[in-house]
């Protein structure tokens, strides 16, 4: 799955891909590099960003997913806890939703129901704004996993078929260090029920363990992306595609010889 955000402040490529020209030039690329699913968003989740308004975000979303639907032969997700955009979305094309608040909304689910979308539930402890200040888990594989779980099932119920659910522990959402580190080990715990996806490219907590910045963690994201699939992952949420695909057609390629 490759990241395309639609934001002036998202952590990593914030105001980068901001026309639908440059978007699309983006989304043709990360497709050539192997990228499967193409993930739309428009509203940064980044610790401490704010939100914006239904209006502001499908304005983002919504043309480019058009154009990609129009112009490429990729499946497009939306990335969006908004009920509203999602279902524009869908409409415009999208077959994914993928909710960082776990398809809390009664509404959200239905939406999603209605259009036979698939659906990515995310695990976030609190909101983008405040997540990081103190998150606390007596055990996080355990209580990620069973709140995961408890939604797919409110889903399931709501009209959305079982095969049509993937689930996200959510790194770097209300996770301190440790915990992102106990969940990308257990990634095959997770997977047991339901397909994982892994979103680690980039994040906070290589920055902390390598002391370096940003624009220099693709190296370490493609690592992370990596042992994500051999431990279970079937999708990994990345920026970096070209590396992270050829990464992964090695593993592939090697593993057939176990």
């Amino acid at each position: 799955m490759g990241i395309l955000n639609i934001t002036p402040d998202s952590f990593s490529d914030g105001g980068r891909y901001c026309s639908v020209d440059k978007a699309l030039y983006r989304a043709e690329a990360m497709a050539l590099e192997g990228a499967a699913i193409i993930d739309v968003g428009g509203e940064s989740t980044r610790p401490g960003s704010t939100g914006v308004s239904v209006e502001e975000e499908s304005d983002r979303v919504i043309p480019v997913i058009e154009a990609v639907v129009k112009n490429l032969d990729i499946h497009v997700s939306c990335d969006t806890a908004k009920p509203e955009v999602a279902g524009l979305a869908l409409e415009s094309g999208a077959c994914m939703i993928n909710d960082v608040t776990g398809f809390g909304e009664s509404l959200m689910r239905k939406t999603a129901a209605g259009h036979g979308a698939a659906v990515c539930i995310m695990h976030m402890s609190g909101a983008p704004r405040t997540m990081q200040e103190a998150p606390v888990y007596s055990d996080a594989p355990q209580e990620i996993r069973g709140f995961l779980y408890e939604r797919a099932t409110l889903c399931e119920s709501d009209g959305i078929p079982r095969e049509n659910i993937i689930i996200d522990p959510g790194i770097g959402f209300g996770k301190r260090l440790d915990h992102n580190l106990q969940l990308l080990n257990k990634t095959g715990y997770f997977s047991e029920q339901y397909p994982v996806l892994i979103g680690a490219s980039r994040k906070s907590f290589i920055g902390m363990l390598l002391d370096i910045p940003v624009g220099k963690r693709m190296p370490a994201s493609v690592a992370v992306a990596c042992w994500s699939a051999v431990k279970g992952a079937c999708v990994v949420r990345v920026h970096d595609v070209k590396e992270t695909r050829q990464a992964l057609d090695i593993i592939a390629a090697v593993s057939k010889y176990e």
